[in-house]
């Protein structure tokens, strides 16, 4: 990766411009051709560099809810409970620690009813009652940058 990518990652993630044709801006930002910022996202996001380019929206404006959760799993219902947490529409994220509370999971609905719901029918689902919901009282990560 060279400063060119570098400084590509920097501006496409925190200022895509939102026109008809936004690498042609990013690349008169940049100095360069349109062409070259295009191969260049290209091979950035086939490296795995780039996951996805998007917009990150206030879910809470939009009327959704969230939660961390954290659930006790026996080892032998390990396989059962993530395939039932990862088939959730609303699960972002799913991570397995080394801890009572042995897995972590969030998970978005769009309203507290179906938040609830969706908690109750992974507990039907899978026999695991020991799950906790861990909701944020405030927030403290209003945006993920990474500095390249």
């Amino acid at each position: 990766m060279d400063n060119t990518d570098k400084r590509l990652l920097n501006l496409i993630q925190e200022d895509l411009p939102l026109t008809a044709a936004p690498f042609a801006e990013v690349a008169e930002r940049l100095g360069i051709g349109e062409p070259e910022v295009r191969k260049r996202v290209a091979r950035l996001k086939e490296e795995g560099v780039i996951r996805r380019i998007g917009a990150v929206f206030d879910l809470r404006k939009l009327g959704f809810t969230s939660t961390l959760c954290a659930a006790r799993v026996p080892v032998e219902k390990m396989a059962a409970f993530v395939g039932t947490v990862n088939a959730c529409p609303g699960v972002t994220h799913n991570y397995r620690r080394e801890h009572d509370y042995n897995v972590w999971f969030t998970l978005i609905a769009p309203g507290e009813e179906k938040l609830m719901a969706t908690l109750a029918e992974i507990k039907r689902k899978t026999g695991i009652d020991d799950i906790l919901s861990l909701r944020a009282t405030r927030t403290f990560k209003i945006n993920a940058r990474f500095d390249v």
